[in-house]
């Protein structure tokens, strides 16, 4: 076999070889540097001091060096085991990671469930016939098209997976006829899943984070179950970072929003221009294959290859809640393929069609699912590190003399410990026991209250958001096909205007609701 000198020298370039194996170098290095200064092994409720945060950012440091996502996870794991002392990953976090209930739902949800809709989809050309029924009546344009899209957003507004997924699925072939570059859609669509899930509180969110509540320390202001929820209502209006974030999205989709960021501009500008929707060297999550539809000659498709699959996704998901049950996520999106593929069937399409639409979906899916995975295994070694416990430990201490800063810095601490570990309600689990107590023994005021619900509300909601290994933020990708650095990197801007202008709102109003009285 001859050899391709050229290829090789490509590979093994500098800046190729120095991306690969100076991130992963460094980070051995440094877990083996401070290795002789950790602590003894903590209890459950501690942490290692600053080396808590190392994975996390480590896997950042890598994530935005390198594009790498993959890469910049299996560091953080390696620097976790380092850290820790249990240098056998594999069995310390890898295992247990991957044979857990997590990622079993991930392997339901995202690889097969979510591949193999987007892959009946493709094959019955169910998606794309809705998107041009319905573009041909009321998209014209790229504005109108984005439009659309946030529209969809907020009519899915039961957040993360179900609203990434079905509104970038639905939206897509719509913004991809107008010219509405990935980067634009998947931000459109991902600061429409939980930042709306979090304002309109028909969906599961009120009563997690009730459940959350609903504690011995809280009793006097939080009694019950309803009068948890009540709070979250009444803390709605001072989520700031969900509304500032759907309102620039809404924005930025009628061509109003003062301000995008460099990266976003050139996105926009390159779709627009050149009809180009990813950048060139991009990577999307969803395969090429995938991004156009491959319908028989024999198959005519109908609305209803698309509106039975969605109303079982939807049916299952939202009617148990309704009736007073808990939302049959796992199940809606199992059966809602399983319906396409009956149906697709019924329609006139032989099996072995079938089953090819449902696999090429799988396989087109299949690096989002490996992120998440990764994601999930990092998440453990955030909390065996004890991470989120040590960044709440060190932002403490500034609330004695100035308790107005309080609902900014919890925004703050939910933003960054939420960012680490990739999840809202994970961060939610953690911080709501600890940081509403804090808020009632500052102040018992409703307003002050209310202000530090709201933003932790929002703060977990923005790492959630914008974190490259969240489930949120790759779905959107994978959904959009877009690349998944690129959608990250011209979300955050925006995303960071938002949370700036939200926490001068809750220190400015906290100052006033403490000093003034005005609560």
């Amino acid at each position: 076999m001859k050899i391709d000198n050229k290829a090789v020298t490509k590979v093994f370039s500098g800046s190729a070889l120095l991306k690969l194996v100076v991130p992963f170098g460094l980070t051995l290095g440094a877990g083996i540097l401070f290795a002789n200064t950790l602590l003894p092994l903590p209890d459950a409720s501690a942490h290692y001091g600053w080396l808590s945060l190392l994975p996390a950012v480590a896997t950042l440091i890598v994530c935005f060096w390198t594009r790498n996502v993959i890469l910049g996870l299996f560091c953080g794991v390696v620097l976790g085991g380092v850290v820790t002392g249990q240098f056998n990953i594999i069995r310390a976090f890898l295992i247990p990671s991957l044979g857990s209930e997590r990622y079993a739902q991930i392997l339901l949800v995202y690889l097969w469930a979510l591949g193999g809709l987007i892959g009946i989809w493709n094959k019955n050309g169910g998606a794309q016939y809705f998107a041009t029924t319905v573009a041909n009546r009321f998209v014209h344009s790229r504005r109108s098209a984005r439009l659309f899209a946030w529209i969809m957003g907020i009519i899915f507004h039961q957040g993360g997976t179900i609203s990434t997924v079905l509104t970038g699925t639905t939206a897509k072939p719509v913004a991809d006829r107008e010219r509405v570059s990935h980067e634009e859609l998947s931000y459109i669509v991902d600061s429409t899943a939980s930042p709306v899930a979090t304002l309109i509180p028909f969906n599961v969110w009120p009563a997690y984070v009730a459940g959350l509540i609903t504690i011995d320390s809280l009793r006097s202001v939080v009694p019950d179950q309803e009068s948890a929820i009540g709070w979250f209502l009444k803390a709605i209006p001072f989520n700031f970072y969900a509304w500032i974030a759907v309102t620039f999205t809404l924005l930025l989709s009628v061509d109003r929003m003062f301000w995008v960021g460099k990266r976003m501009r050139a996105a926009i500008d390159r779709a627009r221009d050149t009809g180009q929707l990813d950048r060139a060297d991009a990577q999307p999550l969803l395969a090429k294959e995938l991004s156009v539809a491959h319908v028989p000659d024999y198959y005519q498709p109908r609305l209803v290859d698309f509106f039975l699959p969605m109303g079982v996704l939807l049916g299952f998901s939202i009617v148990p809640w309704m009736l007073g049950g808990a939302p049959m996520v796992f199940e809606a999106f199992g059966l809602s393929v399983v319906s396409a593929m009956v149906l697709s069937r019924i329609r006139g399409m032989p099996v072995h069609d079938v089953f090819d639409g449902v696999l090429s979906g799988i396989k087109g899916v299949t690096v989002g699912a490996v992120i998440l995975g990764l994601a999930v295994t990092l998440g453990n070694v955030s909390e065996a590190l004890g991470t989120a416990v040590f960044v709440i430990e060190n932002t403490s201490g500034m609330l004695q003399s100035l308790p107005y800063i309080l609902p900014g810095v919890l925004m703050l601490v939910c933003m960054l410990v939420s960012f680490s570990i990739g999840s809202s309600w994970g961060t939610y689990a953690v911080i709501f026991p600890i940081a509403l107590p804090l808020a009632f023994a500052v102040s018992p005021e409703p307003l002050f209250f209310a202000l530090n619900f709201g933003a932790i509300l929002g703060g977990a909601v923005f790492g959630d958001q914008c974190s490259p290994f969240s489930d949120t933020t790759v779905l959107s990708s994978m959904a959009c096909g877009a690349d998944l650095m690129d959608h990250v990197f011209t979300q955050l801007p925006l995303a960071l205007l938002a949370a700036g202008i939200s926490i001068v709102l809750y220190v400015l109003i906290a100052f006033l609701a403490l000093s003034v009285g005005i609560g």
